[in-house]
């Protein structure tokens, strides 16, 4: 029964005025129950704590760290080590503020249902857009990736590359992109199969991954000498801030821990629990990454180093296998990444099209499954169509604009439902209330400043589409009263 739809014999009811509806609240007690009734939700809890930790590595560790001491050792020097200690604190200050709300909304949608029960419906509806465009673009760019990281690995291997047209990203000499589609289509096809399996399948890619950094670090560490370290920050604290900006978005991907809010068991532990551990896991990695790659070679020979971290095991063991394996480690990467990707745009689809926002076709679960079957096949094909022909270079900053601002709504809608529900069973609290709230605003601020304005234009523009849509679609099938 539609919200305006009454019972025979009774008198109809007036439909709410648009301001009330923009502003209208999901309670959180209706989240709830939704996740906990079979009618309401249907997903299964079948996710434990350490598999839902490697759900948020296998998000956060892709191949961003195999790389990204290219970028950030020219901006600071060996201070870099500080950069991803800062970056670090950045992510900490928001992964603190998921936590809180995740245990107490422990439920699917992330960034987007926190902001129902706080924000509104209009203002969740925008974030919901916002995750959309975050992970659909962001899947089909590091998919788009993979035939050439594939590539390096079958050259090492076997002698043998696929042609570029077919391999390399459009625009950048290729022209149809078919093993970043053929990727999206098959991590599509392990959703389907159940959160368990794919949960799974994640956990072992992440553990290889982890085990190939590993390497990278007890390997590197033999060719370790301190002289490489100074000067420790040639570049002063502007450069080490540049750094921070530029390895922050290394962090990103720990919110795709929240979206599994109502397939984990015991959620208001299991989710502070995994989204603390996996920052942890992550900064770890990468601060001894980084600590080894300055140590192991001068800080001016990383600009312009291709592959870096393979180059370095070169130059410390004075053999090639290393090689091989980094770039088994990066084609890793791209797998459990894009997975998880996968995996929380459906979730959070799944939470939109529940609440009326969507079609009901992506809050359809599969009896014998328990997936959102259908929706995570229309998903997979867009997002396969989109790293099959699209040149996303454009798209990145417009990805990062959309993250920061759902990282802005988490954090102010911590400070929001300590108001509006003080009394809500909360498995896990921010430490240091509110500074760090206030806190995480004003980093995800400043980095939101330093955005190009055509960035801004674009989004203004995709957030006037969901206006559009909500306007002449989503309002009238709001199952909110």
């Amino acid at each position: 029964m539609r919200p305006t739809d009454v019972l025979p014999g009774q008198p109809p009811r007036a439909r709410p005025g648009l301001r009330h509806q923009l502003l209208r609240r999901k309670p959180t007690e209706a989240f709830l129950a939704e996740a906990e009734s079979p009618a309401g939700g249907g997903l299964r809890r079948t996710v434990g704590a350490f598999q839902l930790t490697m759900i948020g590595i296998g998000a956060t560790v892709g191949t961003g760290i195999f790389f990204a001491l290219n970028a950030a050792v020219p901006e600071a020097g060996p201070a870099v080590l500080v950069s991803f200690v800062i970056g670090a604190v950045a992510a900490a200050l928001t992964a603190l503020c998921y936590a809180e709300l995740a245990s107490a909304v422990p439920v699917s949608g992330s960034s987007y249902s926190y902001a129902y029960a706080t924000l509104g419906e209009f203002a969740a509806y925008a974030v919901g857009w916002c995750l959309l465009l975050e992970y659909a673009v962001s899947g089909a760019a590091i998919a788009v990736s993979w035939g050439q990281y594939l590539n390096d690995l079958t050259q090492r291997v076997f002698g043998v590359q696929m042609p570029a047209a077919v391999s390399a990203p459009p625009g950048q000499g290729g022209c149809l992109n078919v093993p970043g589609a053929v990727l999206v289509l098959l991590c599509g096809l392990l959703l389907v199969r159940g959160a368990r399996e794919s949960a799974l399948v994640n956990t072992v890619m992440v553990l290889l991954k982890l085990a190939v950094l590993g390497l990278f670090v007890t390997l590197g560490a033999t060719g370790f000498d301190p002289a490489h370290l100074h000067p420790f920050a040639p570049m002063g604290m502007a450069g080490i801030g540049a750094a921070a900006s530029t390895v922050f978005f290394s962090f990103i991907g720990l919110d795709a821990v929240s979206t599994a809010g109502e397939e984990v068991r015991n959620p208001r532990r299991t989710l502070p629990l995994a989204i603390i551990g996996a920052l942890l896991a992550v900064t770890t990695v990468y601060v001894l990454v980084a600590l080894v790659g300055v140590g192991a070679q001068p800080w001016t020979a990383f600009a312009g180093q291709e592959a870096g971290l393979s180059a370095i095991l070169a130059k410390v063991t004075g053999a090639g296998w290393p090689g091989v394996l980094l770039s088994a480690g990066a084609v890793l990467s791209i797998v459990s990444v894009t997975l998880v990707v996968l995996y929380g745009q459906t979730r959070i689809l799944y939470s939109m099209g529940r609440d009326g926002m969507l079609p009901a076709v992506f809050h359809r679960v599969d009896p014998r499954t328990g997936t959102p079957v259908l929706g995570t096949a229309l998903v997979s094909g867009f997002v396969a169509v989109l790293a099959a022909v699209c040149p996303l270079d454009m798209l990145a900053d417009l990805t990062s604009l959309g993250t920061l601002v759902a990282f802005v709504v988490v954090s102010v809608g911590v400070i929001i439902l300590r108001r509006t529900a003080p009394g809500l069973d909360r498995g896990f609290k921010v430490p240091g209330y509110p500074v760090v709230p206030l806190l995480s605003v004003a980093f995800c601020g400043y980095l939101l400043a330093g955005l190009p304005l055509p960035t801004y234009l674009m989004f203004a523009g995709w957030l006037a589409l969901a206006l559009a849509v909500y306007l002449g679609y989503s309002r009238h099938r709001s199952r909110l009263p």
